[in-house]
């Protein structure tokens, strides 16, 4: 196992990706703190990896309150003596055009999937610095590389989010902590309801997929996860400030309306 004896906390881990991740690293040995806003969603992620016999723990975090994410990384630093993965996956999807998303849309885009990744760097640095090393994964979007019509908050948000992942890989690289982050294409989970709606529902967004993803089709959670797998281990003990593009070949080909 890969991650036998480490302590990792997943962020937005009751459902989707974040559960998928949890899961895997579970599978491999580590101890999870299994986290989400929704406590019965976190719930049900530590029951499928009770299920398997992985160990786990569930806590209610909502990742808007920098305190609360502070409060947790200090709770799991004390009771587990260390935290050797953090995956800061919370994130929104407010779609629109400059046009159409307002600003309490796009501060809100804003502070989901930036601020609050950066609250959970600035919180659990510290303690990895203290124990020697620690990996810090980021999850971003292929939006984030390349320009998507209609998205403008979202993509602003993830672009964002990967420049500040590489700025703290480069500070913090010294105490032997490596910062990534994850930038999946379409995988499908309910993360893309918002986008759904925009084009027309289920039918028509499998469809879109189709013609603008060259693999055809939706990449699963699970697959992610294996992408997960290796940035968090120590197959990619010499990655750092580096974003992984996971998206069928999406970005290759422009993006979806570009």
């Amino acid at each position: 196992m890969i991650l036998s004896g480490k302590t990792a906390i997943v962020t937005a881990a009751g459902s989707g990706i974040g559960r998928a991740g949890a899961i895997a690293m579970a599978r491999e040995g580590a101890h999870v703190t299994v986290t989400d806003r929704n406590l019965a969603a976190a719930e049900a992620t530590l029951a499928i990896i009770a299920a398997t016999g992985g160990n786990a723990e569930v806590r209610a975090l909502d990742v808007s309150d920098d305190e609360a994410i502070r409060a947790l990384v200090t709770d799991v630093a004390i009771e587990r003596g260390r935290i050797d993965i953090l995956h800061n996956h919370a994130g929104i999807q407010v779609a629109g055009s400059i046009q159409e998303v307002d600003a309490a849309g796009f501060d809100k885009s804003w502070a989901i999937n930036v601020h609050a990744q950066f609250a959970g760097c600035q919180a659990v640095i510290p303690v990895m610095k203290a124990q020697g090393g620690g990996v810090i994964l980021n999850t971003s979007s292929n939006s984030g590389v390349f320009l998507d019509r209609g998205m403008v908050a979202y993509i602003t948000s993830k672009a964002a989010l990967i420049t500040m992942t590489k700025q703290i890989a480069l500070d913090v690289a010294r105490w032997g902590i490596r910062v990534n982050a994850l930038c999946p294409g379409w995988v499908d989970t309910p993360f893309n309801a918002p986008y759904t709606a925009q084009v027309g529902g289920r039918a028509a967004l499998e469809n879109a997929i189709t013609k603008v993803v060259p693999m055809g089709r939706f990449a699963t959670p699970d697959e992610i996860a294996e992408s997960i797998l290796f940035l968090v281990s120590e197959r990619s003990s010499y990655v750092t400030g580096h974003a992984l593009v996971v998206d069928g070949g999406e970005s290759l080909a422009g993006g979806a309306n570009s």
